[in-house]
């Protein structure tokens, strides 16, 4: 459900989901339609550009792609499930099944749950009990990971390993339709490797690679994008960007504004922000980050909180 500053804040996002831009979500047909094009033009003239030059390129598309499917599973373009699944559901980032990532997403967008553990399935934080049940080489790995550098290094794995981890857990309890979803899954990303195999200029190897540093790079936005208060709504962010990562991240460095409108689409965050500022800030408790390049100057080295919640 949203949330709205007040009534006058009602109207005026009323006024904005009516515009014409808004019904036809124009500028996201456009988004998808673009990342496509230029990841089968990356594919396609791989040969031509080289192993490097296209590595180089395929991170940020693959990046962009998974923040085009945050888009699809909030009800943009199309106001239709089934289409918006259809149209992102083909496995350009590799690990993450649009229908679990859609399915948890969703489950992560109950505010009052936000970095609970066990409750929030997108928190990063343990419970006293299971910190307490870590051995050092476990506290040690999380620590790192609570640096924005370590992050980079190590988010990946200890990512992919919980979602490993947790899919066998289903997988071997027998659940249907995890097993529909992830044989759907293999499928379709053999297929999609294949096509990479045998009609660019990179092997499989190096796009697997690709989307691991894609997917690290995403975790640059997840890195301090939440954090625990006891008011739900100081528990998420506002960072104010710089345009690259603004456009890389669809404005969801304005999370607290994607988490109080999660309808709203992504090209009117940055309006929304702008026209209430103060009230925004003061809503989110001066939760406040002055761009990326902030964290990585005091949070590359040094963590930015505990891995333990506070309170949970």
């Amino acid at each position: 459900m949203p949330n709205y500053l007040d009534t006058a804040h009602r109207q005026r996002i009323a006024q904005l989901r009516s515009t014409w831009t808004a019904r036809t979500d124009w500028p996201t047909w456009l988004l998808l339609i673009g990342t496509c094009a230029a990841w089968f033009a990356l594919i396609h003239y791989s040969q031509h550009l080289g192993r490097g030059l296209t590595l180089m390129l395929l991170v940020p598309v693959i990046t962009f792609w998974m923040s085009v499917q945050h888009e699809l599973l909030h009800g943009h373009p199309t106001r239709w499930l089934w289409m918006n699944k259809l149209l992102g559901y083909a496995p350009l980032a590799i690990w993450y099944p649009y229908t679990l990532y859609r399915d948890s997403h969703l489950l992560h967008h109950r505010d009052e749950e936000l970095t609970l553990p066990q409750r929030d399935p997108e928190s990063r934080y343990f419970s006293g009990q299971h910190w307490q049940g870590n051995g050092r080489g476990a506290r040690a790995l999380h620590w790192l990971n609570k640096t924005l550098c370590g992050r980079l290094l190590v988010g990946p794995l200890i990512a992919l390993v919980g979602l490993a981890t947790e899919e066998l857990h289903r997988l071997g309890r027998g659940e249907l339709q995890a097993w529909m979803m992830w044989l759907t899954h293999t499928a379709c990303v053999v297929g999609l490797l294949l096509f990479v195999q045998t009609q660019g200029g990179i092997g499989v190897f190096d796009y697997l690679l690709a989307s691991v540093l894609a997917l690290a790079l995403s975790m640059v936005r997840s890195f301090y994008e939440h954090r625990p208060a006891q008011s739900p709504e100081h528990r998420s962010v506002i960072n104010e960007a710089g345009w690259p990562w603004r456009w890389l991240f669809l404005n969801l460095n304005l999370h607290l504004i994607h988490h109080d409108l999660p309808g709203l689409p992504w090209y009117y965050l940055p309006r929304v922000y702008k026209e209430r500022r103060e009230d925004w800030l003061q809503r989110s408790g001066q939760f406040l980050v002055a761009g990326y390049g902030e964290l990585f100057r005091q949070h590359g080295l040094r963590p930015i909180d505990s891995p333990q919640h506070p309170w949970h």
